[in-house]
């Protein structure tokens, strides 16, 4: 079987405070993707909320799954995908879309065949799927890395200097409630989303890329006075529920993906957390 799926269950931030290192990686760390042939998926409970990957050698179908209860994958959802990997393209309802490396394409609700490619089997493309709840239609739209709307945040000497790539926002592309994109830490920077925040009103899920041979980034989450971590490896996602802060540091520069969803579409609709206010 080409798809493996796995449900990952909401856990309140009470229970979270007691959790040991394993109990905290089993609930949020996402450490199955990218396998050769095989299309992987993490259903979460967070706003319903699935995260995975489809690494194609020969052409693989997005096929659906027992927890949607759905005739078709995209039946009641929309879908984000970016590609981590070499050249590819998806088949979307017999078009083709060609993706090339970290290209992001949008697919909306009623989609009912999509099929991952790679040009190579040798070296195949990576793609990274995000998708949520869909209550209508919206348009299959590519946006290239160069078609985001980039944004420069931070400075080299905060060590948080980066560049904001939205992909799958509103302005860009018209969804549902999924929202995608890429943030590339420039050399010398080690820090994401910092200073951190949390926003009650949508959860999100980070995937790290482009992390050096041994080197690794430590991941935060938790309340803001209740912090927690995980170590994270390159092609490796963690689930962030509504109440925790999302944040990273690198023990070098690296890329991760963020995508989100919940009842509130605005990027700007987040709590910040003072620097000196965590704990």
């Amino acid at each position: 079987m080409s798809t493996v799926v796995e449900t990952r269950y909401a856990s309140s931030p009470e229970a979270v405070k007691k959790y040991d290192t394993t109990e905290l990686r089993n609930e949020f760390l996402i450490s199955n993707l990218m396998q050769k042939g095989k299309v992987n998926l993490t259903y979460s409970h967070y706003d319903r909320y699935i995260a995975g990957s489809a690494v194609p050698e020969e052409p693989l179908k997005l096929e659906t799954i027992d927890p949607l209860k759905a005739e078709y994958f995209l039946e009641r959802r929309e879908l984000g995908i970016i590609n981590v990997g070499a050249n590819g393209s998806v088949e979307v309802d017999g078009t083709t879309y060609v993706l090339q490396h970290k290209d992001a394409l949008y697919i909306g609700k009623g989609t009912k065949e999509v099929i991952f490619k790679s040009d190579e089997a040798k070296k195949p493309a990576q793609y990274y799927l995000n998708s949520a709840p869909a209550h209508t239609h919206y348009p299959t739209k590519k946006v290239s890395l160069a078609e985001a709307n980039k944004l420069e945040l931070g400075s080299l000497e905060t060590a948080n200097h980066r560049t904001v790539n939205q992909m799958i926002i509103g302005g860009v592309v018209t969804t549902c409630q999924l929202q995608m994109g890429m943030t590339e830490l420039k050399t010398g920077s080690v820090w994401n989303t910092m200073p951190a925040h949390v926003h009650d009103r949508r959860m999100e899920v980070y995937f790290y890329l482009d992390i050096p041979e041994g080197q690794s980034v430590c991941h935060f989450m938790g309340q803001p006075q209740e912090t927690r971590h995980i170590w994270m490896q390159n092609h490796e996602a963690v689930i962030s529920p509504p109440w925790s802060i999302h944040c990273g540091s690198g023990t070098s520069n690296y890329t991760f993906i963020w995508g989100m969803a919940g009842e509130n579409l605005d990027y700007g609709d987040m709590d910040v957390a003072k620097i000196t206010d965590l704990k």
